[in-house]
């Protein structure tokens, strides 16, 4: 998105006229016009190659870049010099002005053997208003009698008037006591210290209370962030990114910010189209940087926990995290939560079934806790009590994006087709996800020619395209063919979702789709291959 501000030296134009050549992101503006890069409205020094660089990057967000594309965007083709030390030396300059790791980046992914890639949201900002003369109020006092001019070296009294009693002196006492009140509550301190207080009560169902900082600005970005967090829909987490970033920006050591960055991750890969390759990895290192900068965080190990189970099938790695995070804090609601969610995916369903139970008297008002709490119940074989809890919170909450998830896979491995392809629709509709809406339609013409056989073909050529161009899991594609008893391609789609490490593939075993699977050798090498904990 684009952002907007005054034009230099224009101070006759409207303080609203837009500009889309200025961009913001966190608290910086790029200006492409005059090639400036500012700071709370201050500028910072930075060099032409570097501007350059982060002008490709802010025109092409979210892409991967080659070091070939910022060649061509860096020099003239006439040119010779080094270039890959050029870029390289851009790239860091441009790091050190925006204060961003190469290790832990809120700014410029490095993506290895490839390029680089800017993550953080653009977003809209305030045209800056033009500047306001103050407004100093006037009293008007009544005059003095038998005033005269003061004698030199005569001491001069102010005498009002007997008709001026102190009874009437509070007609404009007060008005300005009031002002003097309104002032100190515009204080940028006070607001900050107001706005995060407000922030806490807004957050307080998602019951985290991280160590305040030692910026208020700080702290009053991340409680924003959590606010947007706790909403779970692309639009808002990517807000919640947004804040988190400036959190980050104004006081690096923050280590609450980097576990709110670290779970919007989690949560965009879930919620948006952001594939859990990219995601996890994001997670896994602001979640490590957070326990580095705060090793007592309950939260930070928590975060941990989560990203190393998803995103790196490490089972040992989690529990000992997540255990961790329990022992700092037992009302951390989160990891109590996300710990149920692993133990289900390893079948440990009693202890799952104890873990969100804690979470939930401890977060009683959580629909995510209790949205898991069904895809708990239907993992663990009780499928009636799943879907009547899920369907409960469908009809109370139809924008809440879970109960559409867990329910249409439930109507897939139960067969109600129809009742699949609803809740196919909808979800796709929640994300704004053109692909997948396509799909279900696809779906719903295929079931009407032909029933089950035709729907799956349907939208089998829809999902191979998708997952061609990389916005659809493998893992979908094998649940198709395994549906249409095509055990081979099942395998090998199956296979494909291994080797991509994709975070929904820990599930295999307890998808009731591929029971039809489980006595194959090549099958059984995949589940023994990704290292958990065998059941007894």
């Amino acid at each position: 998105m684009i952002n907007c501000g005054l034009p230099r030296g224009a101070q006759t134009m409207n303080a609203s006229t837009p500009r889309d050549d200025v961009i913001g992101f966190g608290v910086f503006e790029a200006d492409l016009r005059s090639g400036e890069l500012r700071k709370n409205g201050i500028k910072v020094k930075l060099q032409e190659l570097p501007f350059r660089a982060l002008k490709l990057l802010l025109g092409r967000p979210n892409e991967v870049l080659s070091r070939e594309e910022f060649r061509r965007a860096l020099w003239p083709d006439d040119v010779f010099v080094d270039f890959d030390h050029g870029i390289s030396s851009a790239i860091n300059r441009l790091r050190d002005a925006l204060k961003d790791s190469a290790e832990n980046p809120v700014f410029i992914e490095t993506v290895e053997r490839r390029g680089y890639r800017w993550i953080a949201p653009l977003r809209s900002a305030e045209p800056r208003a033009a500047p306001v003369a103050e407004v100093v109020p006037q009293i008007d006092v009544p005059p003095i009698e038998d005033a005269r001019a003061p004698q030199p070296g005569e001491h001069v009294t102010t005498q009002l008037p007997r008709s001026f009693m102190p009874r009437r002196r509070w007609i404009w006492v007060l008005p300005a006591l009031a002002l003097l009140l309104v002032a100190w509550s515009f204080r940028p301190s006070y607001r900050a210290k107001a706005s995060s207080k407000n922030r806490r009560a807004e957050i307080t169902s998602t019951a985290v209370s991280p160590r305040p900082s030692s910026n208020p600005e700080a702290e009053d970005f991340y409680l924003k962030g959590r606010f947007y967090w706790s909403k779970r829909t692309p639009e808002d987490l990517n807000k919640a990114v947004d804040f988190f970033t400036q959190s980050i920006v104004h006081d690096p050591s923050y280590a609450p910010a980097y576990v709110g960055l670290a779970d919007c991750y989690d949560l965009l890969r879930e919620y948006s189209g952001m594939p859990g390759t990219e995601a996890y990895p994001r997670a896994l290192a602001a979640a490590r940087k957070a326990v580095e900068l705060d090793d007592s965080s309950s939260e930070a190990h928590a975060s941990l926990a989560y990203a190393s189970f998803y995103g790196m099938w490490d089972a040992s790695t989690a529990e000992r995290e997540f255990r961790r995070a329990i022992e700092l804090d037992a009302k951390n609601a989160a990891a109590h939560h996300w710990y149920a969610t692993c133990l289900m995916t390893l079948r440990r369903y009693p202890e799952a079934f104890a873990e969100i139970e804690r979470a939930q008297a401890i977060d009683p008002a959580s629909k995510s806790i209790l949205a898991d709490r069904g895809e708990i119940l239907f993992q663990a074989g009780r499928s009636d009590e799943a879907m009547n809890l899920l369907k409960q919170m469908e009809t109370a909450e139809p924008d809440f994006m879970s109960p559409h998830r867990y329910l249409k896979r439930m109507y897939l491995a139960s067969g109600d087709y129809p009742d699949y392809l609803a809740e196919l629709k909808k979800e796709a509709q929640l994300m704004q996800d053109d692909s997948a809406l396509a799909l279900a339609n696809a779906g719903e013409r295929g079931f009407a020619a032909n029933g089950r056989e035709g729907m799956l073909r349907a939208m089998l050529p829809l999902q191979k395209k998708m997952f061609e161009q990389g916005r659809f899991s493998a893992f979908y594609l094998a649940e198709t063919f395994s549906l249409l008893d095509e055990k081979r391609e099942a395998l090998a789609y199956l296979k494909s979702d291994f080797d991509q490490h994709d975070e929904i593939f820990p599930l295999v075993e307890s998808d009731p789709v591929f029971n039809s699977l489980h006595d194959d050798p090549a099958y059984r090498d995949l589940v023994a291959r990704m290292g958990f904990p065998e059941q007894k």
